[in-house]
């Protein structure tokens, strides 16, 4: 068999490379050149086993990465660039909903028992407020109206407020490790948290209200856009005021902690869900009135019912209070975000 010059010199480069070859290496033993053939820049080298058979593999030039290899490793370090703003918009947006969806498996595995726990919550807080009022000797709503309507206004918003500050001061940090990813930021964690709280209460109040009133008793609502409206607003403030309390936790997690709680805790009392700023001593309305979410509950109220005008409550007033407070924690996060590390929760 007559080989060409040149194949014989890439022949001998590929036996002594042969480490290099595409499969398995060759073992030792008997090499030799497959009829003198030559494929591409390698010759084509077989080796003679014992039962007759042979197998064939091609050898690249020595030095050179495989071309398989390459688009691979290409692939896995590729890095996504939006071309345009659009782009962008929908990167971000995909981005969030993911990661609402993540925060509403997190609660439950099960998406339907998920909902079905938030329904449950809701309705066990109207039955104690039910019980507490049957046990006050109060049967009847002060507002001329439906009774059931008229505490399940004030709960829905007061759960609504104090789970979206909860979610929203417990949702990121530069100590979370999903933060690693570049496409990932502490907006999105901020949004997916707060849109995961307003998806589950919004379900949850819409599956009771249908409930209540085709079980029950059928109920009208006087302004139901605006009592929508108001509801969107106390999912806001609460987003805003948590986004102080995020602020904070960085720089002393257990204070963040005790005030998020707090917060909560003095909504129970201090929201004004269990009855109208109209029907309020002169006297106790200062304790009262510096709460936003009060103000909210008592609006609602008067959406709801035609016969009920709120007098001393103000919209505005938690409008005022939602923009000052989300540009307060803002200038917090960014400044905290400046010169947070990961050391300062190292001992804690």
């Amino acid at each position: 068999m007559i080989l060409s010059p040149a194949c014989r010199a890439r022949r001998r480069i590929s036996v002594v490379n042969r480490s290099n070859c595409i499969g398995f290496p060759f073992p030792a033993g008997r090499l030799r050149p497959a009829g003198g053939l030559c494929e591409g820049s390698a010759p084509l080298m077989v080796r003679q086993q014992a039962l007759g058979k042979r197998r064939a593999t091609t050898c690249p030039d020595p030095g050179q990465q495989p071309c398989h290899l390459k688009r691979s490793i290409g692939n896995l370090f590729k890095q996504r660039h939006n071309r345009n703003l659009f782009q962008a918009a929908f990167t971000t947006f995909a981005l969030i909903y993911h990661q609402t969806v993540y925060n509403l498996r997190t609660e439950h595995r099960n998406a339907v028992v998920g909902l079905i726990m938030t329904v449950v919550q809701s309705l066990l807080m109207v039955i104690v407020f039910v019980a507490i009022y049957q046990l006050m000797g109060m049967r009847s709503s002060p507002i001329r109206g439906d009774f059931m309507l008229y505490i399940m206004s004030g709960i829905f918003l007061f759960i609504t407020h104090v789970q979206a500050v909860g979610a929203v001061a417990g949702s990121s940090s530069v100590s979370t490790g999903i933060l690693k990813h570049e496409p990932l930021n502490a907006a999105i964690l901020i949004s997916g948290a707060s849109l995961a709280v307003l998806y589950r209460q919004s379900i949850g109040c819409l599956a009771i209200l249908v409930f209540y009133y085709l079980a029950i008793e059928p109920f009208t609502i006087f302004d139901p856009l605006g009592a929508g409206l108001l509801f969107l607003l106390s999912w806001f403030l609460g987003c805003c005021i948590g986004l102080v309390f995020l602020g904070i936790r960085p720089w002393s997690p257990q204070v963040s902690g005790v005030l998020t709680t707090l917060y909560q805790r003095i909504n129970m009392i201090f929201s004004g869900k269990m009855f109208v700023a109209n029907a309020l001593p002169g006297f106790m309305l200062p304790w009262f009135s510096w709460n936003p979410l009060f103000h909210l509950i008592d609006q609602e109220r008067g959406y709801l019912f035609i016969n009920y005008s709120p007098h001393r409550t103000f919209l505005f007033y938690p409008m005022y209070c939602a923009v000052g407070l989300l540009m307060i924690g803002l200038l917090i996060n960014f400044t905290t975000r400046k010169y947070e590390s990961l050391s300062w929760s190292a001992g804690q």
